[in-house]
């Protein structure tokens, strides 16, 4: 016959409780916690968390006049800057022959600066051609004598 390898026993009386892996704290995953049923066993259970409602949201503040005021001139100013560019554009050609226009003056001003002194010491020269000459005559008697002289302007 076959032989039992092992001998079956039956339990009397109170069973055995089996031992179970304790878990700590901090190894729980979040929802579960202990729980004390109404027999008094304490066990692991899922638990409900409290829900939070969220915060009302805010009322809905008006728009500052600044801002408004800001919109309302955006648009104005754009048109107003496009319209100069415009405005430019057409005029470029103008712009050039006035640019043009104030050099030649600029440069009428610095050559009248510099003809004008020519111009005023030619007129007081009179109808005379050339410089004026001036001859100094100088006489002297003796070692220690007295010297005289004569300026002459022609």
């Amino acid at each position: 016959m076959h032989e039992i390898p092992y001998e079956i026993t039956t339990l009397t009386g109170q069973p055995q409780p089996i031992p179970r892996p304790v878990m700590l704290p901090d190894e729980m995953p979040p929802g579960v916690d202990w729980v004390t049923l109404p027999g008094g066993r304490r066990t692991l259970a899922y638990t409900h968390q409290p829900t939070t409602l969220p915060p009302p949201p805010a009322a809905a503040r008006p728009v500052p006049t600044w801002a408004k005021t800001t919109a309302l001139l955006a648009p104005t100013i754009g048109g107003g800057i496009a319209a100069a560019g415009i405005g430019l554009s057409y005029a470029a050609p103008g712009l050039i022959a006035m640019s043009h226009a104030l050099w030649a003056t600029v440069a009428l001003i610095a050559a009248g600066a510099i003809a004008l002194p020519v111009l005023l010491g030619a007129c007081r020269r009179g109808g005379r051609g050339g410089p004026a000459r001036i001859t100094q005559n100088i006489t002297a008697t003796g070692l220690f004598g007295k010297a005289t002289g004569t300026i002459n302007h022609r």
